[in-house]
C-alpha cells in the first residue's frame, strides 16, 4: 500500500480529531486556559465518551468539535477536513454534525413534528417530506403518537428524544452530546441511556458524549475519555468491552464496578 493510500485510510477512519487543539478565553482578569493542547480521535461509527468534573474543559472540547468555538492554536478535523481554514469554518464539515444539549431547546410554539422538521424546513426540504422524516424519527425515539403536541405537554424525557430526533432530522455522520440528560431524574436517565444506545445501534452514527456522570459513560462507551481538572488534558482513555446490546444490569457486573472505581479514584485524585 502508498503512503497516499495508508494516510487516506487513516482518515477515513476517524470522524473526529484533535491534534494539539487547546483553548483559552479573554476574561476581564486576563486569559484563562480551558483546554490544554490535545490530541484525540474518535474512530467512524464509535460511541466515545468525554467524562470530568464540572469545568474541566470538556464542554469546550465538544465546542471545538462542533465548530461553535475558534481553537487558539492546532487543529481540529471532522471527516478528514479541517474544520477551520484561519478563521473561516468550513460550512461542509459542520453539515455532518447533529449537536444535542442539556436543554432540549425546542421552540414553544411549534408542534414537536415542525421542531424535528425545522432543519429540514431550513434546508429548503418540501413541507411532505419533512413530515415523513419528522413521523420517521418519532417512530426511532419513541415518542410515535405525540408529533401534533407542543413541547410543554410532553415530559422532560420525552422532549430530549425530541431533541435527538431533531438532531437526526437531516442524516449527520456525527452527534455531539453535551449531557443531554443531566436535568433528569435517575430512573429517566437511566431508560434514557438504553435508548441512546438502541438508536446508536439501529443508526451507526459516531457519538461523541460529554458527561460527569462515571456510570453512564461506563455503560454508554466504548471508550472513555478522563480529563483533568482545568486546564482540561486527557490524562487516561479506557476501553469499555461489554457486549452490546447492554442492559441496566451490567452495572452490577464486578468488571463494571472495577472500572467506575477507577475512574472515581483518578476523578478524586
Amino acid at each position: 500500500m502508498s503512503l497516499a493510500a495508508a494516510q487516506a485510510g487513516t482518515i477515513a477512519a476517524h470522524a473526529i480529531e484533535l491534534i494539539g487543539a487547546d483553548k483559552a478565553f479573554d476574561t476581564d482578569s486576563g486569559p484563562v486556559r480551558a483546554l490544554a493542547p490535545t490530541d484525540f480521535s474518535v474512530r467512524r461509527g464509535e460511541f466515545a465518551v468525554l467524562l470530568g468534573p464540572s469545568g474541566c474543559g470538556k464542554t469546550t472540547m465538544l465546542r471545538l468539535v462542533a465548530g461553535l468555538e475558534h481553537p487558539s492554536s492546532g487543529i481540529v478535523r471532522v471527516s478528514g477536513r479541517d474544520l477551520w481554514h484561519d478563521d473561516a469554518r468550513d460550512t461542509s464539515a459542520v453539515a455532518d454534525m447533529g449537536v444535542v444539549f442539556q436543554d432540549a431547546n425546542l421552540f414553544p410554539w411549534l408542534t414537536i413534528e415542525d421542531n424535528i422538521a425545522l432543519p429540514l424546513k431550513l434546508r429548503g426540504v418540501a413541507k411532505a417530506e419533512r413530515r415523513a422524516r419528522a413521523g420517521e424519527l418519532c417512530a426511532l425515539v419513541g415518542i410515535k403518537g405525540f408529533e401534533k403536541r407542543r413541547p410543554r405537554e410532553l415530559s422532560g424525557g420525552m422532549r430530549q428524544r425530541a431533541a435527538i430526533a431533531r438532531a437526526l432530522s437531516y442524516n449527520p455522520d456525527t452527534l455531539l452530546m453535551d449531557e443531554p440528560f443531566g436535568a433528569l431524574d435517575a430512573i429517566t436517565r437511566d431508560m434514557m441511556n438504553i435508548e441512546l444506545q438502541r438508536i446508536w445501534l439501529e443508526t451507526s452514527k459516531t457519538i461523541l458524549l460529554v458527561t460527569h456522570s462515571i456510570s453512564e459513560a461506563v455503560f454508554l462507551a466504548d471508550r472513555v475519555a478522563l480529563l483533568s481538572l482545568r486546564p482540561g488534558r486527557i490524562q487516561e482513555i479506557i476501553e469499555v468491552g461489554f457486549a452490546r446490546p447492554r442492559d441496566i444490569t451490567v452495572q452490577s457486573a464486578a468488571e463494571f464496578r472495577d472500572i467506575v472505581d477507577h475512574l472515581r479514584s483518578r476523578l478524586e485524585h
